[in-house]
């Protein structure tokens, strides 16, 4: 099927879908994470099929984003059926407004209509937007990378199994056969088809999208996270905090990519910082962190003299750019330079540090003595998202049910004319 074709049927899907009510969605997703758990063998048959034919081609980072295992569809399973336990936000009253002739206004959610995705090399995120988008009243119209098409069309197939069992059209959520660009761009432009299209992957991708783009557009940015440890941080704290936000998963948006640290602590926190992502590492058998210091930073540690692109770099793998700040100011100011505007966190007992750091770091999230790793929706409470916001219009931070939500008036009269 062609990219138009699935286009035109996505849009006929449309109006059905506005007239699915609460019970039959949380039907269909129900069924939807029944199905996906049943087929859990033909998906990893499929997964296997795209890592056999990825290795050697994406780094071993990508290759984890790109790799399913049995608990990996049970947490894509569990995210489906926590949205199918979220509230509906499709007919909620925003604000409700009497007038004094009678007339009753209200600001009421309805669904955006067909939310294309476009996608890299995270199969799961075929079952998380699906499920989003079903539950706020929307169709969906999906486009992953090449890299894990075999995956992703696995897994629609036993979603579209769970929307006919409940009586759903399965043009409710489609996977776009073409991997290749011209079926992103048809996408982008498919104006009268599409009405919002968000797309989540690496900076090339975003930038193209943002400025090809002639429907709607949600810029989920890339991931050039901040973490910054202040004068009076609990260096056992921080020390814990930036293992976690570097290491646990590096090659995810929310992942650290910068440490900055006060100058007044950096002769007796940065041997400690190298002790624990590099010898420690080391001597545990495990992926040591690549650390690429400023000239400050290397006084004091051994470490990859940072490039002038290090500081506006989305690694995505065990490489961490460090710099010695003299002080808060200097670590916001920093930011306000290079970040991507995604996720930053400070590490400080400093009331009015604290204070400063969160009035003045223009971020999606700004954390205060916790990993940047949370910024995710199921740890926000939305259930799973469709990506990360770093715009301010018209949605900010995990893109979860209400961001794939418009609104309309409506008004109530009983014969009022002006």
């Amino acid at each position: 099927m062609t990219t138009q074709e699935m286009l035109k049927l996505a849009k006929e899907a449309k109006t059905s879908m506005m007239l699915a009510d609460t019970e039959r969605k949380n039907a269909a997703l129900l069924a939807m994470a029944e199905e996906l758990l049943a087929g859990t063998d033909e998906i990893l048959a499929e997964n296997k099929k795209d890592l056999e034919a990825s290795k050697g081609v994406i780094s071993d980072v990508m290759l984890d984003r790109l790799t399913l295992s049995e608990s990996r569809i049970e947490g894509m399973v569990q995210g489906i059926r926590e949205v199918a336990e979220l509230p509906d936000p499709v007919g909620k009253v925003l604000r409700r407004v009497e007038r004094p002739n009678g007339l009753v206004i209200e600001k009421t959610a309805v669904a955006m209509g067909v939310v294309a995705i476009i996608y890299e090399s995270r199969p799961n995120v075929t079952s998380d937007a699906a499920a989003l988008a079903l539950k706020s009243g929307n169709v969906c119209v999906l486009r992953g990378g090449k890299e894990a098409y075999r995956s992703a069309a696995a897994i629609v197939k036993c979603l579209k199994r769970g929307l006919a069992k409940a009586g759903i059209s399965e043009n409710a959520v489609n996977l776009v056969e073409d991997t290749t660009r011209a079926s992103a761009t048809e996408l982008m432009t498919a104006v009268g088809y599409v009405d919002l299209l968000i797309p989540r992957g690496g900076a090339g991708l975003i930038r193209a999208c943002t400025e090809n783009a002639k429907v709607p557009c949600i810029q989920t940015g890339t991931g050039i996270c901040h973490v910054y440890v202040d004068a009076s941080a609990d260096m056992d704290m921080a020390l814990e905090i930036i293992n976690n936000a570097k290491t646990s998963r590096p090659s995810v948006c929310n992942a650290e990519e910068v440490c900055l640290v006060h100058e007044s602590i950096a002769k007796e926190f940065l041997p400690k910082l190298k002790a624990r992502l590099v010898d420690g590492k080391i001597a545990a058998g495990e992926t040591p962190v690549e650390l690429r210091v400023c000239p400050k930073a290397a006084e004091v540690i051994e470490g990859t003299p940072a490039g002038p692109d290090d500081f506006d770099t989305e690694f995505l793998d065990y490489i961490l750019a460090v710099k010695v700040v003299a002080d808060v100011d200097e670590a916001i100011a920093h930011i306000a330079v290079h970040s991507t505007g995604h996720s930053e966190a400070i590490i400080t007992s400093d009331k009015d540090a604290e204070k400063k750091f969160l009035a003045q770091v223009d971020s999606a999230a700004v954390y205060v003595n916790a990993s940047t790793r949370f910024t995710d929706g199921g740890e926000f409470g939305l259930g799973c998202e469709i990506g990360i916001s770093t715009q301010k219009l018209h949605a900010r931070g995990p893109v979860g049910l209400g961001e794939l939500n418009t609104y309309k008036y409506i008004i109530h009269g009983d014969g009022q004319i002006r």
